[in-house]
């Protein structure tokens, strides 16, 4: 690998030429890896420069009673980061298309996901103790837990599941305890990879956001760069090195484009929340998630569903102060498919069925146990960890390249994994693409 690297230099007259296209936890992490290494790094961003929401919510209560919000796609003009599909009838599916990708969406869960690294033999240990000491992961302090979440904790641990707080990539200083991490941090308390961004902006990098890559030029049997649209229209990005870090429905959308291939092996987390009330538990305010109990396939973690609080009919009887909501994190079985024109196709298995019913009844068990009352309800079955579209097989680790894949192009996000995680997924994001840009300039 460091003779390829350093080959690419030479013929580029000096530094590395490299695009990554998205600025998630993956393109982020892996832009200002190849900068810290020497790489001139161009990202682009198919989205816009982020905003947190920062409306109050009240506004949306009369609404959400009469059920005038209509269906989850709302969600999309009040917030536009926040992009929903629907591949299938049962399932929603979240992706964050803005600069910082999903981790600007996310809870800032840090938790070591690990699910099938084994069997394939990668083991990403060093990058793990890396990007948690870089990041400060830690636990929020318990006196920030609400009342009914310690009941919850205690309840778990009676019922012998091995309940832990989670690791957050949260300063709890700034935070302001809102809730509704999934809308943005307007305190600026949790880390999102605009910071990684702004690390490769500082070094001499670029970003830019509203550019849209609609596929790999490749020539030669190589890639030389990308095709993206922009406000003066289409335009080549040439580069000795492209990295897609567009997630698991954009990465292999742009290879179908591209005339390359992606396997139909989409996984994407499924969550589903089992709903519960209590007079004033108030579980917005605190953070999401912060604790988490293992379980197989699954975990389980207090969260209120914002989504199923607005979008979902059955949830509408119970005020946002009196609701209760214990999330079922699944792994589930890969399948689905992603087309050339961004149509995604997924469905539930039998098996993912089967688990989710376990898991709800554990989660109406753990709430029953620390005193909320039904009617116990499911809220909307959804899924925003998208992976597994090109995956990573044992003889590929050493590279951390898919071998299907042209010289000069390589993955960097949670395609490269076969299997679903079930659980956070922003620290194995950001620890794969480490170890790819390593690899890329022959580093590690």
């Amino acid at each position: 690998m460091r003779g390829a690297a350093e080959a690419i230099g030479r013929r580029g007259g000096g530094a590395v030429r490299a695009v990554v296209v998205g600025s998630g936890a993956g393109g982020a992490t892996a832009a200002r890896e190849l900068a810290k290494l020497g790489a001139q790094v161009t990202v682009l961003e198919a989205g816009k420069e982020f905003r947190p929401f920062r409306r109050g919510l009240s506004w949306a209560g009369p609404l959400r009673s009469a059920g005038l919000l209509g269906s989850e796609r709302t969600i999309s003009r009040l917030f536009p980061p926040l992009r929903t599909l629907r591949p299938g009838r049962e399932l929603v599916l979240i992706r964050g298309v803005t600069a910082g990708g999903s981790t600007t969406i996310a809870c800032g869960n840090m938790v070591r996901a690990e699910r099938g690294l084994k069997e394939i033999g990668l083991d990403l240990s060093p990058e793990f103790s890396e990007l948690e000491q870089t990041l400060g992961a830690r636990p929020v302090p318990a006196g920030r837990w609400r009342p009914l979440t310690r009941r919850m904790f205690e309840a778990a641990e009676g019922m012998g599941l091995g309940p832990e707080p989670t690791p957050k990539a949260v300063d709890m200083e700034r935070c302001v305890s809102c809730g509704l991490c999934e809308l943005g941090c307007a305190a600026g308390a949790k880390w999102d990879s605009r910071r990684f961004l702004g690390d490769v902006v500082a070094g001499g990098g670029t970003l830019r956001t509203e550019s849209p890559v609609r596929r790999v030029i490749v020539e030669g049997g190589r890639a030389r760069g990308v095709i993206a649209e922009g406000r003066g229209g289409a335009e080549r990005v040439y580069a000795d090195a492209v990295v897609l870090a567009a997630g698991g429905v954009g990465t292999p959308q742009i290879l179908k484009a591209s005339g390359l291939e992606a396997e139909d092996g989409l996984w994407v987390d499924v969550v589903l929340t089992m709903g519960g009330r209590s007079r004033g538990a108030r579980q917005l305010e605190e953070p999401p998630m912060v604790w988490h109990a293992r379980r197989g396939h699954y975990i389980l973690s207090p969260y209120l569903d914002v989504l199923s609080h607005w979008f979902h009919e059955p949830w509408r009887d119970v005020s946002v102060q009196d609701r209760v909501g214990m999330m079922v994190k699944l792994a589930d079985m890969p399948g689905g498919r992603v087309e050339a024109d961004g149509t995604v196709r997924k469905s539930l298995t039998r098996t993912d069925r089967e688990r989710l019913d376990e898991g709800a009844a554990l989660a109406r068990g753990i709430m029953e146990g620390a005193g909320v009352e039904g009617p116990f309800t499911e809220g909307m079955l959804n899924g925003g960890h998208l992976g597994g579209t090109v995956p990573l097989r044992r003889e590929d680790v050493g590279a951390m390249r898919p071998g299907s894949l042209p010289e000069g192009l390589w993955v960097a996000d949670l395609s490269l994994l076969p299997s679903s995680q079930g659980m956070p997924t922003m620290l194995v994001t950001a620890a794969l693409a480490m170890r790819v840009a390593r690899r890329i300039i022959g580093s590690g």
